[in-house]
């Protein structure tokens, strides 16, 4: 999951307006209320294109019909649209973020979503152009990470965890630069995460996100100096819907499908290691 803001004025606008209709609206809305809607109407989910579209245009073409389920999918290349048109029911679900980022997203937007489920992680990795392992990492250079609050303090963790840098005790995934007891001598370049891939050539080292990593070529299984690892990682992307409709049937069906088998195995074989299934139960 990424963090950059790419929306256009136009879009934006279009948004401002949907959201304010909605809020005069939302009382005469039925499904608002009474979280369930037509199981026979599409389910329009908002989705990243790579890799969360990708996945579901699996699930669409492999096993959404023999399911009886009827998605649709819309590609967005922002990370505030998908959230306010999921909140104002321009769309039913998303799929694009992970809790934390939806945590702060909820609380700095007075909006309302909540996960019904995790599919897979994409994980954070160390990448550089001039070392080849860990231990190329000297004092003096300068490490890149990404500029905000969810991922700065993820970056902060994995650098931590592999030796590179000491944090205060208990800061946990909101580490700042602040925090930093050690930097053993490296120095840091904050950078909007979508921006970092193309400091590569400019810094000694550089922690990217995943899906930035795989639109920047590179393969995180095969090039990261180090990756995070899946086992009790936070950061499982996830479907979000907006509170009152996690038991809509179209919902639900859908994470069924996403936890399967096939999309477990459609993962691995496409994505080898740089996206990994990481399925995780209904919450409420």
């Amino acid at each position: 999951m990424r963090t950059a803001i790419k929306y256009t004025a136009t879009a934006a606008a279009t948004a401002a307006l949907a959201l304010g209709l909605t809020a005069c609206g939302t009382d005469s809305d039925p499904a608002s209320k009474s979280g369930t809607a037509d199981s026979s109407k599409a389910l329009v989910v908002a989705a990243s294109p790579t890799p969360h579209a990708d996945i579901l245009g699996f699930v669409k073409k492999n096993l959404a019909d023999k399911a009886g389920l009827k998605l649709e999918v819309k590609e967005f290349t922002d990370y505030v649209l998908p959230n306010t048109a999921t909140e104002t029911g321009q769309v039913d679900a998303n799929f694009f973020q992970h809790q934390p980022y939806l945590d702060d997203f909820n609380q700095k937007n007075d909006t309302h979503l909540v996960s019904v489920g995790t599919v897979h992680l994409e994980p954070l990795g160390l990448y550089s152009k001039k070392v080849k392992g860990l231990d190329g990492i000297k004092s003096g250079q300068t490490i890149a990470v990404p500029n905000d609050t969810t991922n700065e303090g993820r970056a902060l963790q994995l650098l931590a965890e592999n030796n590179l840098i000491t944090l205060k005790d208990g800061v946990g995934t909101s580490a700042k630069l602040s925090d930093i007891t050690d930097k053993k001598g490296l120095k840091f370049k904050e950078l909007e995460a979508a921006t970092v891939p193309r400091a590569l050539n400019d810094v000694d080292a550089a922690v990217i996100n995943g899906n930035y990593a795989i639109e920047a070529k590179l393969k995180p299984a095969d090039d990261a100096l180090v990756l995070e690892k899946a086992d009790g990682n936070p950061y499982a992307n996830i479907i979000a819907v907006k509170k009152g409709n996690e038991k809509d049937a179209r919902v639900l069906k859908l994470v069924k499908l996403l936890h399967s088998d096939e999309v477990k195995k459609f993962i691995e074989d496409t994505y080898q290691g740089s996206v990994i299934p990481a399925f995780g139960d209904t919450k409420s």
